[in-house]
C-alpha cells in the first residue's frame, strides 16, 4: 500500500470526517446508499456503503487477472461454525507462512496487487491469499472482501473482510486475532462491493 506522511495522514483524517457526511448526502440524493437493515445499522455489526467508488489503482485490474477475487458462487453450503474453523486455521496459516515485503520492494513500484511470491507480499497480497485459498476450501466468496483502511497509526492498509451471520470480521496480516471490523481501530475506506466484488464502494467508517 502506499504510505502517508504524518501531514497527509492528519490531514486525511480531517477530510476524511467531513467528507464522510458530505458523501452521506450526496448518496442518499443519488441512491447510491448499500442497503442494511435498521438494527444491523444501529449494532454495527456490518461495515456500511456509502456510495460507489472507484477501485484502489493496484484493483483495477483484478478481476481480469484472478477470477475468483470477484466471484459470486459458493461451492458447497456450510454453516457458521464450519466456515469459522477454515477461516481461523487460514488466517494462521498465511500469516506463519508467508513473509511481509514491500510493493518497491519486490516490483519496483508503488503499488501491485498479486498474490505473494516465494519472497513474500504486502497488505494486500496476504488478503488475496487468504481469499483464494478460503474459497478452495468452500467459503462462500460474496462473503469474502477486501477492504483498504488506515490502520492505528492512520497508515495505508488492506484485509480481508469475512461477512459472517454475526457481523463483519477481520483477517488481518498483522494478527492472528479475527477481530470484528468495529473492533480494529481502524478507519475504513473502501471494499469490495458485497452484492458485486467486481466494482467496490466507499465506506468511510471509523471503528
Amino acid at each position: 500500500m502506499i504510505p502517508l506522511n504524518s501531514d497527509q495522514r492528519a490531514g486525511f483524517g480531517r477530510l476524511t470526517s467531513t467528507m464522510g457526511r458530505m458523501v452521506v448526502v450526496s448518496a442518499l440524493a443519488l441512491g447510491l446508499i448499500g442497503i442494511v437493515s435498521a438494527a444491523d445499522a444501529s449494532e454495527g455489526r456490518f461495515i456500511k456503503s456509502v456510495a460507489v467508488s472507484p477501485p484502489p489503482s493496484g484493483a483495477k485490474q483484478l478481476c481480469r487477472q484472478y477470477s475468483w477475487a470477484c466471484s459470486t458462487k459458493a461451492s458447497v453450503s456450510m454453516s457458521y461454525q464450519q466456515e469459522m474453523r477454515i477461516i481461523q486455521r487460514v488466517n494462521r496459516k498465511v500469516n506463519a507462512t508467508t513473509r511481509s515485503v514491500t510493493d518497491r520492494s519486490q516490483y519496483r513500484t508503488a503499488e501491485r496487487w498479486a498474490l505473494p511470491t516465494s519472497r513474500g507480499g504486502d497488505c494486500e497480497d496476504f488478503a488475496l491469499l487468504k481469499k483464494r485459498d478460503l474459497i478452495r476450501a468452500g467459503v462462500d466468496p460474496s462473503k469474502l472482501l477486501i477492504a483498504t483502511v488506515l490502520d492505528t497509526k492512520r497508515n495505508s492498509h488492506a484485509v480481508l473482510v469475512y461477512r459472517s451471520a454475526a457481523g463483519d470480521l477481520i483477517l488481518d496480516n498483522l494478527t492472528n486475532q479475527i477481530k470484528p471490523w468495529s473492533a480494529t481501530r481502524y478507519l475504513f475506506l473502501r471494499m469490495q462491493n458485497p452484492s458485486r466484488p467486481s466494482s467496490w464502494v466507499g465506506v468511510y467508517a471509523s471503528s
